[in-house]
């Protein structure tokens, strides 16, 4: 299975740089980097990035995480994949731009 993490196009050059990251700012506010599964990532990008287009989607398998991983509630009690370490280069499958489009951001084929 995998889960999905969306960065700003700076966020993604600074993980790239450093092979590693503790996530975006939320991320280091709720001491968690915040995933969404298939079902949920359409969602939080017009939730918490509706108006940004140079965004980064990044995949990532869920089973090499191990206990890292948690499924916590969140928005109307969903469980969504939160984890509690850092973020390496080497857990992640594939990214891909995330683009803005006129009627939501353009997801790759076969994602939601």
């Amino acid at each position: 299975m995998l889960i999905y993490k969306i960065f700003r196009r700076p966020e993604w050059d600074a993980f790239r740089a450093a092979g590693e990251t503790a996530g975006a700012p939320v991320d280091l506010a709720d001491g968690f980097i915040h995933f969404s599964t298939s079902a949920q990532v359409a969602e939080t990008a017009a939730k918490w990035f509706s108006t940004e287009s140079d965004l980064v989607l990044v995949a990532v398998r869920v089973e090499p995480l191990g206990a890292d991983l948690k499924w916590e509630p969140s928005r109307g009690g969903a469980l969504f994949p939160h984890l509690y370490r850092r973020l390496r280069l080497g857990d992640v499958v594939w990214d891909k731009s995330l683009p803005l489009g006129v009627s939501g951001h353009i997801f790759p084929e076969g994602v939601i």
